[in-house]
């Protein structure tokens, strides 16, 4: 049988590092692929209400959002502290509603068109009337599955 012995100490290996730039790229590109951009600045506040019984919506893409709550402090000069609709990137009044879901449909899919889901993000303490008025433009462009958002209540 062979005999162990120590003599002389023996020296830790250099790390490799040839393949580092390999991890980073593989690194930098999950994460390109994880992150999503917002695709609408808000300009208005607002802070969903909590609900009990909650379902995630499964494809986003087929969604349109419809914000309403107060402008926020940099736009209150110009339109005032009441409540108001925000349709992409700008304000807008109940009558415009009726357009906007014409525009987002035509931007979708013949196959995807009814499927839209039009996904109502309000402030909790918005009046019911705005959001009555946006439900009326709503049905009157037969967009008929509305969704509110909401957050687990704890």
């Amino acid at each position: 049988m062979g005999k162990f012995n120590k003599s002389g100490k023996r020296e830790m290996p250099e790390l490799n590092t040839s393949s580092l730039p390999d991890l980073i790229f593989t690194m930098l590109f999950f994460f390109m692929i994880v992150t999503t951009m917002r695709e609408v600045t808000l300009k208005v506040q607002f802070k969903v209400p909590a609900a009990t019984e909650l379902e995630k919506l499964e494809k986003k893409s087929l969604v349109s959002f419809i914000y309403i709550g107060k402008p926020l402090p940099e736009y209150q000069k110009k339109m005032g502290t009441t409540d108001r609709i925000q349709l992409n990137d700008k304000f807008a009044e109940a009558s415009e509603v009726q357009d906007y879901i014409y525009q987002e449909r035509e931007n979708m899919k013949e196959a995807d068109k009814p499927f839209m889901t039009v996904s109502l993000k309000v402030d909790a303490k918005t009046k019911m009337g705005i959001v009555t008025e946006v439900k009326q433009a709503l049905r009157q462009a037969y967009a008929l599955k509305i969704n509110y958002s909401a957050t687990q209540r704890k």
